[in-house]
């Protein structure tokens, strides 16, 4: 009898465990979004009512390697949350290339010339793959190079500035003011008193880092916790440890908001830089050949540039987290 009992107990327990398995399955790998994935490989076969060459397969070979991408990161996700996200951003990316395709290679209900099926907007990357990989070396070496000296600069000039109540007071004004020129108008002065374009670009950069890095900065000290800096003073810590080991640890959060907002403006103001009078970056791409009215490239560059802000913008969160973990 107690065999038995085991026994039943244990196809029980395999039943259960089966039933488990099933459902988890079922919520990784049968999601809408899969649903709209084929339904972006059923409209294919609608009729063109463009003309011109539409180049469908490469929209189809496009649309499979993300599924691929999504399926292999449904398994490897552990966080339910994440993968709701995941797969949310990844239906928006299937639901705007229904509309596109249908808006422009079935129904062309837009101007071809302005608005190109996706099919050729990624045969065009695909083609173009080598000059989009040398400009965007161009971007992003810009923006470290201004972006980095300019954390090197402002947080430790923050840090001893904000230290003093009474000076950084008055520095907090002053970096107001200066912070809400737009960094852009520098440039006329930048080409006539620096040797190069780029050279021109970092410092740019720099200065559209600057502020807002330095006013966090300040911003933190001046609002770092009077027991913090009491405790470390019984403990006699030097000016050095008490300035990079506790007043710098404390203000990390509010010179992070800084960072970002630096980050953002850099962003904007390279992209409007190289539109002006650079000869390689993505936003002379995207200048050059919407001047020509190869609108194609044009909206190859706006895609890249938003894929590598948002590349950007991943690294330095992870980062932002991962020095703020002893917050959380």
């Amino acid at each position: 009898m107690n065999t038995l009992a085991n026994n039943l107990t244990a196809v029980k327990t395999d039943k259960k465990i089966n039933s488990e398995l099933k459902t988890e399955f079922l919520k990784r790998y049968f999601r809408v979004v899969h649903g709209l994935f084929f339904v972006l490989l059923l409209i294919q076969f609608l009729p063109d009512r463009l003309t011109t060459d539409t180049y469908a397969p490469y929209g189809i070979w496009f649309a499979v390697g993300v599924e691929v991408i999504t399926l292999i990161f449904s398994a490897l996700i552990k966080k339910v949350e994440s993968l709701n996200l995941f797969t949310d951003i990844v239906g928006f990316i299937y639901g705007l290339l229904i509309a596109w395709t249908l808006a422009t290679a079935k129904f062309n209900l837009l101007k071809a010339a302005l608005f190109p099926p996706p099919g050729k907007v990624f045969w065009q990357f695909v083609d173009d793959y080598d000059k989009i990989l040398v400009n965007i070396q161009s971007s992003v070496g810009i923006i470290l190079q201004g972006y980095l000296l300019a954390l090197a600069v402002a947080i430790p000039l923050g840090l001893f500035l904000g230290w003093s109540a009474r000076i950084g007071n008055a520095a907090t004004y002053i970096s107001k003011f200066l912070g809400a020129i737009p960094p852009i108008v520098y440039i006329p002065y930048g080409i006539a008193l620096l040797p190069t374009f780029k050279s021109v670009s970092v410092f740019v950069i720099f200065l559209a880092t600057f502020w807002p890095v330095l006013s966090g900065t300040m911003s933190g000290v001046m609002n770092v916790e009077k027991k913090t800096i009491d405790s470390a003073k019984v403990l006699n810590v030097g000016k050095f440890t008490m300035m990079f080991s506790v007043i710098l640890p404390a203000s990390l959060q509010q010179i992070f908001i800084g960072c970002n907002q630096g980050l953002t403006v850099s962003f904007v103001l390279l992209t409007s830089a190289e539109m002006i009078g650079a000869q390689s970056g993505l936003g002379y791409y995207i200048k050059n050949y919407s001047d020509f009215g190869d609108y194609t490239r044009t909206i190859v560059g706006l895609i890249v540039v938003g894929i590598v802000i948002v590349i950007i913008s991943f690294i330095f969160n992870t980062i932002q987290k991962y020095l703020l973990r002893w917050k959380q």
